[in-house]
């Protein structure tokens, strides 16, 4: 049976208010030194419940001119992904592109948080037309919600946030293993301290000194790169077709984004085609921060025999001798990104020209150190694969029940406190 919770606004259980930020934002003062976190909607992580990490951080000056909040303060973006919603997870100043929801009025932070999720894309399409850009406090006051009983709210946060919980521990076990997976590559192939490295002496080379043995050699020497296919808006469906990988399948900085696959039904070439365990590189961004242009992420499991790129994409593949898990690696954990992604331009869209990656020269080893590399983390890769199934069934079950459980279609037992 189906209960019709009374539903109340927002501006009625919160108070409501928009982040502040120091002008002007680039002055470094502001930044000298600074240890508070400045949360920035491109700090969003998309696929967790909690923001816990910033790029950037004021000072105490700083903070000053921006609003301190305690962590557990409910985000909800004004600009960039409108509506997208997150719990700040750490004491930090918020940058006026954030809506804050402060001193929840007998209202569960957890379940306003989960009716949030259920309203994004109204929050998306509110405003003056399709151009918006911006929503602000008087909209999110105004916005409804349901509005059941404290013990039913809490059993309604409760049961979605088990489903979280368990994302969120596997997304700390994915980064415990890029991590490690990070401080290999970078002793070995940064700081050249491999094993045997002792009887390596250093010799010079375009790059400076290298370990006697390795080689200074182009990507393009050591891989190929194929480009992604042109498409039209009618070459995508909703559900029938290929998966196509496209540039929301890369997270920001790289690594790879489910949720960003859309589906295909145009033409393609086997040039455009990419299989569990390849690579691909971003050569378009959105945005001028440039932290998706020249990153790479790992193709997972699609569910099918292979999916399609698009043009904003580039799968790069190895040549022998080079492991596809050190190509990889190299991608992510050298300098690689950081420097190509400087040559991308444009006014709006940044592009880079896939010229640009494969005249990046880098210092090879020999092929006996890359196939140790790759051995010691080819197993670390499939741990992340298969973490990263498991978080994308868990977010799909979870988002199948998250309406259900606040339109009251899901009967609930609940205890008395």
């Amino acid at each position: 049976m189906t209960i019709a919770w009374p539903t109340k606004k927002l501006g009625e259980l919160s108070d409501i208010c928009r982040g502040s930020s120091p002008r002007p934002i680039c002055d470094t003062k502001y930044f000298e030194g600074g240890t508070i976190p400045w949360v920035k909607i491109a700090d969003a992580t998309k696929s967790g419940k909690f923001l816990h990490e910033t790029k950037e951080h004021v000072n105490e000056y700083g903070a000053s001119f921006s609003r301190r909040l305690p962590p557990g303060t409910i985000l909800v973006a004004a600009s960039g992904t409108l509506g997208y919603t997150q719990i700040l997870g750490v004491e930090g100043c918020a940058h006026d592109g954030w809506l804050i929801l402060q001193n929840l009025k007998n209202l569960d932070r957890d379940f306003a948080y989960y009716a949030l999720k259920t309203l994004e894309q109204h929050f998306f399409n509110s405003g003056s037309g399709a151009a918006i850009q911006n929503i602000n406090t008087d909209i999110l006051r105004q916005t409804e919600i349901p509005y059941p009983p404290m013990l039913v709210q809490r059993r309604i946060a409760g049961i979605l946030s088990a489903y979280d919980e368990l994302i969120e521990n596997s997304q700390r076990r994915i980064r415990i293993l890029e991590t490690m997976a990070r401080a290999l590559y970078r002793e070995w192939f940064v700081h050249f301290r491999f094993p045997g490295h002792e009887t390596h002496p250093r010799v010079p080379s375009p790059l400076g000194d290298i370990p006697q043995g390795w080689e200074v050699k182009t990507l393009g020497d050591m891989a190929e790169t194929f480009r992604g296919r042109s498409y039209r808006s009618i070459d995508l469906a909703d559900e029938v077709g290929i998966p196509f990988l496209n540039l929301k399948c890369i997270d920001r900085d790289g690594g790879f984004r489910r949720s960003g696959i859309k589906r295909y039904i145009g033409k393609y070439k086997d040039s455009h085609v990419a299989r569990k365990g390849d690579i691909v590189v971003a050569v378009t961004d959105m945005t001028q921060e440039r932290r998706l242009v020249a990153h790479a992420a790992r193709v997972p499991s699609l569910g099918c025999d292979f999916g399609v790129c698009s043009m904003d994409l580039v799968r790069i593949e190895p040549k022998p001798p080079m492991p596809k898990a050190f190509l990889y690696c190299f991608l992510r954990f050298s300098s690689f990104a950081d420097e190509v992604k400087q040559h991308a331009n444009g006014a709006n869209v940044l592009h880079l020209s896939p010229d640009r990656i494969t005249d990046f020269r880098f210092a090879v080893p020999p092929q006996a150190l890359m196939s140790r590399f790759a051995d010691f983390t080819a197993a670390s890769l499939e741990q992340i694969d298969t973490l990263e199934n498991q978080m994308e069934n868990l977010r799909r079950t979870r988002d199948l029940l998250l309406p259900r459980l606040l339109s009251g279609q899901v009967e609930l037992k609940t205890e008395a406190a």
